[in-house]
């Protein structure tokens, strides 16, 4: 293990070990501060991000940007605090942290027997959104997480989701898809954050008026199993209470080939992505590049 891996993983058995122990109000003062000055710094993450939110916004003032970036840090380490924290969280705590509207989408879902495949973008919180749904609905899930590196940092990841009641496949492998399509045809839940392609073979879509990709297999896995499939989008307030919403759920559509299907599917879940990003883009933590313009190194900022 190099010693940047070695520093990473130092670094977030630091926080997992000390801020789940800190009062809630000192862990906020903590995150923002931490948020403060890291986009004073202005590394590649934030001017990353500021890149992100100038097609989210567009014609947005670099004074603008600016407000949105330091929000959206604010946001991200919001989210980090929390995940820190939520190990400690009692689960009443867990219950009440969360309010999502049009439930109904899901737990209908759920009570047909039929699976459900909840598909998220990188907004506010997803493992609160997922705690919240082992302990208020008492359901578990299945969720695939991206192998991070060193190994060690990835093991401490996969505990911590899997001590808030997920069952955690790794992306890499090629067997997740298969124990995935599994898991729904027994009628159970699969959530997937699915606003980032890490595979490179994803489906392209039209996102805020250019390309990107995003992964097909949320809408695979709903035609190959006949689960539903459900976009949900989450955002922060001025409560301690995430808020988010069950959309409607995306069709399998009743002609095309599979690769048109899950175009469309794809395109639909995007659209969805789209309007909860365009409503509150402070809470969209997509520090990387995402659009496929910018996937060329020689283009835009890192």
């Amino acid at each position: 293990m190099s010693a940047a891996d070695r520093f990473a993983d130092a670094l977030y058995g630091l926080g997992w070990s000390t801020v789940k122990k800190l009062p809630e109000p000192v862990a906020v003062r903590l995150g923002r501060t931490i948020a403060d000055a890291a986009w004073k710094r202005r590394g590649k993450g934030v001017r990353r991000l500021e890149a992100n939110y100038a097609r989210v916004v567009p014609g947005a003032s670099p004074e603008r940007l600016a407000e949105l970036s330091r929000a959206g840090m604010r946001s991200y380490l919001r989210y980090w605090m929390e995940s820190f924290r939520l190990p400690a969280w009692s689960a009443e705590r867990v219950r009440t942290g969360f309010e999502p509207k049009d439930l109904h989408h899901l737990t209908e879902g759920l009570d047909s027997g039929r699976g459900v495949v909840l598909a998220l973008p990188h907004l506010a919180n997803w493992d609160l959104a997922g705690a919240w749904v082992t302990t208020k609905l008492e359901t578990p899930f299945t969720t695939v997480a991206e192998r991070l590196k060193p190994e060690s940092l990835y093991d401490r990841f996969v505990a911590y989701r899997e001590g808030l009641g997920m069952e955690v496949l790794p992306h890499s492998g090629g067997a997740a898809f298969g124990t995935l399509a599994r898991r729904l045809r027994d009628g159970g839940l699969v959530c997937l954050v699915a606003d980032r392609d890490l595979s490179a073979s994803g489906a392209e879509v039209d996102f805020f008026g250019e390309r990107a990709r995003m992964p097909a297999g949320p809408a695979l896995l709903a035609q190959q199993t006949g689960a539903l499939l459900l976009p949900v989008t989450l955002w922060y307030d001025d409560s301690p209470v995430m808020k988010g919403r069950v959309h409607p759920p995306i069709e399998v559509p009743a002609s095309g080939t599979r690769a048109e299907k899950t175009s469309v599917m794809t395109q639909a879940l995007a659209d969805a992505f789209a309007t909860g990003i365009a409503a509150h883009p402070e809470d969209w933590h997509m520090l990387q590049r995402l659009w496929l313009a910018d996937l060329d190194p020689a283009k835009g900022p890192s």
